[in-house]
């Protein structure tokens, strides 16, 4: 029997400075919460000194620095005294390429036996290349590097710094300090070939993760890889340490499905749920799993908060102060196609091998150039509009997919009429048409190319997203960068409350015990940051004014080299947003945030002269006591009181709506952080249950008014509004599963639109506000109410109690801000 799906999870991040032991130790205070679950960041070993886990090295063991398996077990033990569970988040896609590379035992014995290694078929490699694999990790060119004697021989070991690569058995050199010539023919017999990082981008033919070269793909897709991959993870699900995974970046397999079937009869069906971006208007497949992470909630819920009649006006303000373009298609389509043309470009390589080898086979694909394939692959990745096409070569093809196939087919061959012909046929193998035509089936050479391409497409579509969209253009457009989140689009300004309830009704129906979130580890601002910039969206004058202003106070700042009039529009966001904000956290999210932009500055090829700029520029704002002095005063006076006010609401929301909410560590109090590793820091849990205890202690009152002012920097009120809508969930849990029907409650009278309201099972109703700066202008709640079934109900966050019927939104949010009725049992 599976166990049951989580009723709320909370988020830790586990390393080697918030051990599996700390994690025990904040277990009674989750338990005290109210949440279920502890969601664990991936706890395979990884590699030393990691703080995330993404980096594994070895499947068969548990993080030693975060306490290995006897940590585990603790920490289990820990979580069963308080009738707690564990889902933990796993990394199926790929592994660390180490330094030294030995931590790596698997690709440690690939690279030195080669095919006949037990390991040869692990890792996801072009076999048609001349070399098998490249190890770009040299700081100069090969010759360079054996001139300079940097490279040396040891025992079986040559080194390069830190890196170590092992010799093939029976090619070990006589002499046990080899000269630089038999040092060259030394390496030139191993089935690996050493090269400067800068071949990566061109000439690798390793599959990696995205871009990171330092991470390798697995083939998980092969059922002893798989078997080898998951047999501790098969142990800590069947012993009943684990009891659900999170699965990490599934559009990286070469089947997702296949995958998650494999990974549901190996665990008995656990939960599970799969980092799947959803792109708007995308719905998940009818993948054996309980749902997404929560990207398309986030988005749903946070668009609840944003003024749609301001989309003109802050298009206008963007564009007249920074000179960028206002549409955000146009910055992505100049995004993709750098991405394609540069560090991509590896990926796109390995898919014109696959092209010419099919020419070679078939003369239906002959003729045809690798410049022009070449051409071609860029265009229709740049107008490819989803991380996946979820093709299974073999199986027919979703009519969905066909559909954007072709959609993205006719938009490439738009741009590029030069290979119109070669765009066409690229469509017709990526949709997997191909596989059907005459003489393909009956030619498994060309089937199972066809099929390769089929594949390869979609695990290259998934980063030329990732890095073109949410790594490139997210940094690059900031018109409102509360709508600059994962899985989101910019350009679509808000979320209609019809639309959130047609979505909250959709995910009842099919997803019901789907994760739901709004901060996670990957999350470019926390929830309360967006829920404060949403208030831009209220006051787009005085932001106007305000922008201006600022950017005049800081003229004495600014250098020759910088910044330039975009960057700083998203400085003064980001100011706004995270205040108050030190000059070294600021410095550090706008050094990352105009390297991922790639225009001015970047990783690889850096302005120097342009990021001094940016820092300097920063850190004369903050020391200006009247810059800043403007700046407090309009974030207190303007969005300080409204933003928390939409950060109470959307946390409810997302507590309440179908689905299983997580909680990201720490978020349960006011969190202004920004990117990682901004929103890795520490989180002090024993202040949390301090205040918990006070709240569960009858000091709740104190909490109250805050629309009225009370500002509560202590975040008790968002603290009261989790722990006990999270109570009602675990106390009710049949109004918020699977059966637990969701109903809209639409308000009656002037203002109706203010109001979010909806009701979970029958017995409890949400009530949230939005737009509450444009509510004030109108005067206020008047008339408006809403229509409550018959029955007395209980507010669980005020203790107020209000008779069924017509009830005024005024007298329901008198205490509090948002309200949450529980109907009182007769």
């Amino acid at each position: 029997m599976p166990r049951p799906a989580p009723k709320a999870t909370y988020r830790l991040q586990v390393n080697h400075t918030f051990t599996l032991d700390d994690a025990a130790r904040v277990v009674a205070y989750l338990s005290a919460l109210g949440v279920s679950h502890a969601y664990l960041s991936p706890l395979l070993q990884a590699t030393p000194g990691s703080m995330h886990g993404y980096d594994v090295v070895a499947h068969d063991r548990i993080s030693e620095q975060a306490g290995g398996l006897d940590g585990l077990g603790r920490l289990s033990t820990a979580l069963r005294k308080h009738g707690m569970g564990a889902v933990l988040d796993i990394v199926p896609n790929h592994m660390a390429v180490p330094v030294p590379e030995s931590l790596n035992q698997p690709l440690w014995h690939f690279l030195r036996d080669g095919d006949e290694s037990s390991y040869a078929n692990w890792f996801d490699i072009d076999r048609s290349t001349d070399h098998m694999p490249l190890m770009p990790v040299l700081g100069g060119r090969l010759g360079d590097v054996l001139d300079a004697g940097e490279i040396t021989y040891e025992n079986g070991i040559l080194r390069y710094f830190d890196h170590e690569f092992p010799v093939e058995p029976g090619t070990e050199p006589e002499d046990p300090k080899p000269d630089r010539a038999r040092l060259e023919e030394l390496l030139m017999d191993q089935n690996y070939r050493l090269a400067s990082w800068k071949t990566a981008n061109d000439e690798l033919d390793y599959r990696r993760f995205f871009d990171v070269t330092s991470l390798i793909a697995v083939r998980v897709e092969d059922p002893v890889v798989f078997a080898a991959t998951h047999e501790l993870i098969a142990k800590l699900i069947a012993d009943g340490t684990i009891d659900g995974l999170r699965i990490d970046h599934p559009d990286g397999l070469a089947d997702p499905g296949g995958y998650l079937r494999d990974l549901a009869e190996l665990t008995g069906g656990a939960w599970v749920v799969v980092e799947k971006i959803l792109e708007p208007g995308e719905s998940l497949p009818a993948w054996d799993c309980a749902g997404t992470t929560g990207y398309d909630a986030l988005h749903q819920v946070g668009g609840l908060f944003v003024d749609p009649s301001a989309e003109t006006a802050l298009t206008s303000i963007y564009s007249a102060f920074t000179g960028e373009p206002s549409g955000f298609a146009d910055v992505i389509r100049t995004a993709k196609r750098e991405i394609v043309d540069s560090i991509l470009l590896a990926e796109i390589e390995r898919l014109v091998r696959v092209l010419r080898r099919l020419g070679h086979l078939d003369a239906r694909w002959a003729d045809r150039t690798d410049r022009h394939w070449r051409t071609a692959l860029q265009a229709l990745l740049v107008e490819f509009d989803v991380y996946r096409a979820y093709v299974t070569p073999g199986e027919p093809a979703p009519v969905a997919s066909l559909t954007r196939i072709n959609d993205a087919v006719i938009r490439a061959v738009e741009a590029v009429p030069a290979v119109a012909e070669e765009v066409a046929v690229l469509g017709e193998l990526a949709s997997g048409v191909a596989l059907t035509l005459p003489g393909t089936i009956e030619r498994p050479a060309v089937w199972d190319l066809v099929a390769d391409f089929v594949t390869l497409f979609q695990q290259t579509a998934g980063p030329v997203m990732a890095k073109g969209v949410e790594d490139t253009a997210f940094y690059r457009y900031h018109r409102l960068i509360s709508l600059n989140e994962v899985g989101g689009d910019p350009s679509a300004f808000g979320t209609a409350p019809d639309a959130f309830h047609a979505a909250s009704f959709a995910r009842q129906a099919h997803w019901p015990t789907s994760m739901t979130t709004l901060t996670t580890h990957d999350t470019k601002r926390s929830e309360d940051v967006r829920a404060r910039l949403a208030v831009l969206s209220e006051v787009p004058h005085l932001w106007s004014e305000a922008v201006r202003r600022w950017s005049t106070m800081a003229d004495g700042y600014r250098s020759p080299a910088g910044p330039d009039h975009n960057s700083e529009y998203l400085l003064w966001q980001t100011l706004v947003g995270a205040w108050p904000i030190s000059a070294e956290r600021a410095q550090t999210y706008m050094e990352k945030a105009t390297h991922e932009a790639k225009q001015r500055t970047a990783w690889i090829d850096a302005d120097v002269p342009y990021d001094v700029s940016i820092g300097d520029f920063v850190a004369g704002v903050l020391a200006d006591r009247a810059l800043c002095a403007d700046i407090e005063a309009f974030v207190v006076d303007t969005l300080l009181v409204p933003g928390r006010v939409n950060a109470l609401a959307q946390k409810l929301i997302q507590l309440t709506m179908p689905g299983i909410p997580d909680v990201y560590q720490g978020s349960e109090l006011w969190d202004l952080s920004l990117v990682d590793p901004d929103n890795r820091r520490p989180v002090d849990y024993w202040h949390r249950a301090r205040l918990l205890a006070s709240l569960a202690s009858g000091a709740s009152q104190r909490v109250r008014g805050l629309g009225e002012g009370d500002v509560h920097d202590d975040g008790a009120a968002k603290l009261l509004v989790v722990s006990r809508a999270i109570d009602l969930r675990r106390r009710r849990p049949e109004l918020f599963g699977p059966t637990g029907a969701y109903t809209p409650v639409p308000a009656v009278g002037q203002v109706a639109g203010h109001v979010i309201a909806f009701s979970r099972g029958g017995d409890a109703v949400t009530v949230a506000p939005r737009l509450s700066v444009r509510l004030q202008t109108l005067g206020g709640w008047a008339d408006t109410a809403l229509p409550l079934p018959v029955g007395r109900w209980r507010d669980v966050l005020t203790g107020a109690e209000f008779e069924g019927g017509v009830v005024r939104v005024a007298d329901l949010l008198a205490q509090f801000p948002v309200g949450l009725l529980e109907r009182i049992p007769r």
